[in-house]
């Protein structure tokens, strides 16, 4: 008898937590559950008053912001995809080896990682006037290689802190044991450390790319057309003559949905890796 109500209390806190779940969940996605809805509405659906939540879905923003719109919104995904991928693979190839000399060799332990970690603490916003004019002396505004190079100084300091730790977890038994085989330092970390060091190498490159993607103060200041990324493109729907609510939801659900979809699927990979090296024994 006692088992049998423990059960029931059990299940019904069980209940209780699962609904807790569901209606914080619900509340902190209201924004983009509103988004979403208003892409499907027609104008003046999206100006009544009281909102309409019932109604015959019309995909008219949609083929404004991909076909008919005055604005090249497949040009800005494309600019995304590129500057995200190149930004993301070349904050990799700085940061790997720099945290392996920051672990094995102990270069730069005490001052590099420190100063690299606080100086992105530092608002964003404080870079884009040096940045503006330095870009402005080399001819990089408005180009895909210069947010490509922003991109990755974004993201190297945490991509940094990272690597030291998956790096740490390591044996250094591993690396005495191919150098008494002969291997030299980029043996090393190209045929043991880089390896072993996949399920964080995999983890860094979803985190850095989304990261990327997301971008929007640096794409909005160095750029004006041809390197514009999709973040900003959403903004070009946004006019003097007023804002096309319509457009303007449905370029940011297009803008939403490749970090979404590539987050939710590479989510229980992000999980094992960040936690590969916090239980040993």
């Amino acid at each position: 008898m006692i088992v049998e109500r423990k059960t029931a209390g059990s299940r019904l806190v069980h209940a209780a937590r699962w609904l807790v779940y569901v209606v914080v969940a619900f509340v902190l996605n209201v924004p983009i559950l509103v988004t979403v809805l208003t892409s499907f509405k027609t104008t003046a659906q999206i100006n009544t008053n009281p909102p309409v939540w019932f109604f015959a879905p019309t995909l008219e923003n949609y083929r404004e912001v991909l076909i008919t719109g005055n604005t090249d919104f497949p040009h800005f995904i494309m600019n995304s995809i590129v500057i995200a991928s190149g930004g993301t693979l070349l904050a990799i190839l700085l940061a790997f080896p720099a945290a392996y000399a920051i672990v094995r060799q102990d270069v730069g332990r005490t001052w590099l990682l420190p100063v690299i970690t606080n100086i992105r603490a530092l608002p964003l916003i404080i870079y884009t006037i040096p940045i503006y004019l330095m870009f402005q002396f080399v001819g990089l505004l408005d180009t895909r290689t210069g947010l490509i190079l922003i991109s990755a100084l974004v993201n190297v300091p945490v991509v940094l802190v990272l690597f030291v730790g998956a790096i740490q977890d390591l044996p250094q038994e591993l690396d005495s044991a191919a150098r008494i085989d002969g291997a030299s330092t980029w043996g090393v970390i190209w045929h043991v450390v880089l390896p072993l060091s996949r399920p964080i190498l995999f983890a860094v490159a979803i985190l850095s790319f989304i990261a990327s993607w997301n971008e929007f103060v640096f794409g909005l200041i160095l750029t004006t057309k041809n390197a514009v990324p999709v973040t900003v493109g959403a903004t070009f729907f946004v006019t003097s003559y007023g804002v096309k609510w319509g457009a303007t939801a449905a370029a940011m659900t297009l803008g939403v949905i490749p970090p979404l979809i590539l987050g939710l699927f590479a989510y229980p990979y992000i999980g094992r890796s960040m936690l590969g090296g916090a239980v040993k024994g």
